[in-house]
């Protein structure tokens, strides 16, 4: 899989193809999207949404949410304010998530089929992570997004100004629905 990536790569450069992509740092739209990682999305939310390269910030994780107010997904919406000039955040969750009822002890029966030894958890559990917390899904997808909406809104680096909307999208038409 990799040479063929490669070698697409390079024709890609070549002939290139990436000047339609051109554009500069800075959200022409001054949004930034928190979003699923899910490969539905891809192509298909910023299609739904009428969104170009270069008009919006997209960050995304497995469910599409902020499970530390201190960790990257905040950390990244900090950086899309005060340096990008971002004015506006949309948390777009979606129908059918993946994350959605994800289980910490599967996932870490998982991993120890995939040779992570019980070791290596018990360490990571002594620097303070706690598999349940950090590993588990949402029962509901309505109430992850308000959830996501509330710590931004109350979070203390986040200037009042901004304007925070929630939305859950359905992965097969793109159809959105506010939360």
């Amino acid at each position: 899989m990799i040479d063929e990536i490669l070698k697409y790569n390079k024709e890609f450069v070549e002939n290139k193809k990436y000047e339609r992509y051109i554009t500069s740092k800075y959200p022409d739209k001054k949004i930034a999207i928190v979003t699923c990682m899910d490969t539905r999305l891809t192509e298909l939310l910023p299609a739904a949404l009428g969104f170009k390269n270069g008009d919006v910030k997209i960050i995304k994780n497995a469910g599409g949410s902020i499970s530390h107010p201190f960790g990257s997904v905040a950390r990244s919406l900090l950086v899309a304010i005060y340096d990008l000039g971002v004015e506006e955040i949309f948390v777009i969750g979606h129908t059918d998530c993946g994350a959605q009822h994800m289980n910490s002890k599967k996932i870490i029966e998982k991993m120890k089929h995939r040779n992570i030894t019980e070791d290596q958890i018990n360490l990571v559990k002594y620097f303070g992570v706690d598999f349940d917390s950090w590993l588990s899904g949402f029962d509901n997808v309505n109430t992850s997004v308000a959830e996501t909406v509330d710590i931004i809104t109350k979070h203390p680096l986040i200037p009042k100004d901004i304007n925070v909307y929630g939305f859950i999208m359905d992965s097969t038409t793109g159809e959105l629905a506010p939360v």
